[in-house]
């Protein structure tokens, strides 16, 4: 009979929902503003890593409000019958868990490609040199989004948006290095600062070393993708030899317990 209950409450929940009479996604557009404080500062970056520029951040978010929220009643239904401060703590706690569940995923996907973007930030930035040999550092930041690999080209818009603000300062640089935190990006957009403020007469020397630290960064990239392509064949290789030697010992005891039974 509990079970029942528990299934017809479900099912009536549902059909509520999908006839409109109540909607759990019009509660979550009417009380935005406050849910909006629950966001993390970084979700919009993630979203954006993961998925690119015409992913809507507030989109998802809306979504995981929601399913945090079904989560939580689904929990009341299942202990209405015994329902307590302890068992309504815990639901809430349920939804807290599916609610954050999203942001642990895609936070995890991110750092998982750190990697990656270390390995691409290199070729970005040889790219960005040549252009600033023609342009100041503004406009050759702004002409390079366009080539720019998608997971930074959201850190590009920004840190142009800031720069043609009048921020004139080093934060817009080092807010870039912040969003992408991989090997050498403070020291990087240091540089880049430098090259943007320096006396015409000295670009060149300035060029010189930029470019010597994005020649470094290269072989670095390049070193860091031998030694992947190396572990992955090392790893193929002992798996084959694994499998072959596992293959061998299954043989020898199918023979030997031929020959025991003659």
């Amino acid at each position: 009979m509990y079970l029942e209950m528990i299934i017809l409450c479900v099912i009536v929940f549902f059909l509520m929902n999908y006839t409109g009479r109540i909607s759990t996604n019009k509660f979550v557009q009417d009380n935005q503003v406050y849910f909006q404080k629950l966001k993390e500062d970084d979700w919009d970056f993630y979203v954006k890593a993961k998925y690119g520029e015409n992913a809507d951040p507030d989109v998802l978010f809306n979504k995981r409000i929601r399913n945090g929220l079904m989560a939580i009643i689904a929990a009341l239904v299942i202990f209405i019958t015994e329902l307590n401060y302890i068992y309504i703590v815990f639901s809430i706690l349920i939804g807290i868990f599916v609610y954050k569940l999203d942001y642990i995923n895609i936070r995890s996907y991110y750092k998982r490609h750190l990697h990656e973007i270390d390995i691409l930030l290199p070729y970005y930035l040889k790219g960005l040199e040549i252009l600033i040999q023609h342009y100041t550092v503004p406009v050759a930041l702004a002409k390079s989004i366009g080539d720019a690999p998608e997971i930074f080209k959201e850190g590009l818009n920004q840190l142009v948006a800031d720069i043609n603000a009048g921020d004139s300062s080093i934060e817009p640089y080092m807010q870039f290095a912040r969003d992408y935190p991989v090997r050498d990006s403070m020291r990087m957009m240091r540089l880049l600062y430098r090259l943007s403020i320096g006396r015409q007469e000295r670009k060149q020397e300035q060029l010189v070393t930029f470019s010597k630290t994005i020649s470094n960064l290269q072989l670095k990239a390049r070193e860091t993708k031998y030694k992947e392509r190396l572990e992955k064949m090392e790893g193929k290789t002992t798996s084959m030899l694994v499998t072959t030697g596992l293959g061998v010992m299954v043989l020898l005891v199918i023979s030997l317990m031929m020959m025991i039974n003659v």
